[in-house]
């Protein structure tokens, strides 16, 4: 893979308030966009323009936009000499862009989201966000734990689903997290926390997060997540990007590639809760080889058991290898820029969500675009869904005096 050196510098502006008029929304986007993005051709980087860019991860953070309850949301953003950029929210601790170059050095942003906290809001899908306590779904929102039954919020009742989702409605997606900058030689990052107090949406036991995200300079993104608690509780963290390696807001995902390194998933009743592990092959969850997203949808269609999933994927993938062990967990790759995207994990699984829910009644991060049904794939590493009730699956019950750790890696690159 070629070594890639980026025109100009640069720039990043203060975000937009989040009841800015739809045209200051438009120009604070474009003005936060690398220039490298709106060039046609990559240039070479201006005398002293790479040191530059080095010293924006010394900026401080700016506004992103004050949620309804009156709290303010900041985003910092962090790079690295590859030329990998992201910016994070302290809302969520959400990935709100994450430019990549293409084959010729062009970036693009390839992670949905929204240009304001409001739109964060009201639009909902998880989007870039941490998800805590628990990601995934608990059925009917109880467990059992040292023999006390605990009832957590329900914040899924559609159809048959009845479920703890994500941690609750007020999980930690909707904290303000404590942020500060890590500077570690060439490698840019930042640290956040959050202390989530006991009975936090049902959950036993005091936790306190700290959530690491690392940019290195070979382009990837390294997440590391550690957490002790005061009382035994369950725990199970993921991130929730949706990525899109043509670009957000430019279609669909069906026509990009996907493999997936797992020889098993778990099929789920309609209410999304898993009943068994099952091999993939012969199935539409066979990614064991790199083939489009879009490669099985007539097989999908055709599954009745799919039905509550809208034929279409919401569901968790078993992760070859030991867990506890970083290995491969996916490749994603857009055949038309080149962009490639490796997942690694020390986590045992990886749910994928294809996005069948959105449509083109979303807005966009781009001026005069908007979303669409599969406009990205949420890749999410995490352990299995439901296992506090399925002593079958590993555990996510920490203890008082242990240290719950785990290490996800975003691998980009382009050919």
């Amino acid at each position: 893979m070629k070594k890639t050196i980026f025109a100009g510098c640069l720039i990043m502006a203060a975000s937009v308030l989040a009841d800015a008029p739809k045209a200051e929304q438009a120009k604070a986007a474009a003005e936060q966009t690398p220039q490298t993005l709106r060039q046609r051709r990559p240039q070479r980087m201006p005398r002293g323009g790479m040191e530059r860019m080095r010293n924006r991860n010394s900026a401080r953070p700016v506004r992103f936009g004050r949620l309804s309850d009156g709290r303010t949301a900041k985003i910092w953003r962090i790079q690295g000499r590859g030329g990998l950029i992201l910016d994070v929210s302290d809302y969520g601790g959400r990935l709100v862009r994450c430019y990549a170059p293409d084959r010729y050095g062009n970036l693009a942003d390839v992670t949905l989201g929204w240009n304001t906290p409001a739109e964060y809001e009201k639009y909902g899908f998880s989007m870039g966000t941490l998800i805590g306590r628990y990601g995934n779904r608990i059925a009917d929102g109880k467990f059992t734990l040292e023999g006390k039954e605990y009832q957590l919020a329900i914040n899924e009742k559609k159809d048959k689903r009845h479920c703890n989702l994500h941690g609750g409605p007020e999980g930690w997606d909707k904290k303000i997290w404590d942020v500060r900058r890590l500077r570690e030689g060439p490698v840019q990052g930042l640290e956040l926390k959050l202390v989530s107090p006991d009975g936090d949406m049902g959950f036993p036991g005091t936790v306190t997060m700290k959530v690491c995200y690392r940019v290195y300079p070979d382009n990837v993104w390294a997440i590391d997540y550690e957490a002790t608690t005061d009382k035994t509780t369950v725990l199970n963290v993921t991130h929730h990007s949706y990525w899109n390696l043509a670009g957000e807001a430019s279609g669909s995902v069906l026509g990009q590639e996907l493999k997936i390194f797992a020889d098993q998933y778990t099929r789920t009743s309609e209410g999304l809760i898993p009943t068994e592990v099952a091999p993939v092959k012969g199935t539409g969850f066979d990614f064991t080889e790199l083939r489009k997203i879009g490669a099985m949808s007539d097989l999908m269609a055709k599954a009745e058991e799919l039905k509550p999933m809208d034929n279409w994927y919401d569901h968790n993938f078993v992760i070859r290898g030991e867990a506890g062990k970083l290995r491969p967990a996916a490749v994603m790759r857009d055949p038309a820029s080149g962009r490639k995207l490796e997942i690694w994990t020390t986590e045992p699984c990886m749910q994928m969500y294809g996005a069948q829910n959105m449509t083109d009644a979303l807005p966009s991060k781009t001026a005069g675009r908007n979303l669409c049904k599969y406009a990205g794939v949420a890749l999410e590493t995490q352990h299995f869904p439901d296992s506090p009730n399925r002593p079958d699956f590993p555990s996510t019950v920490l203890k008082p005096g242990e240290t719950f750790r785990s290490r996800t890696e975003y691998r980009f690159s382009a050919e």
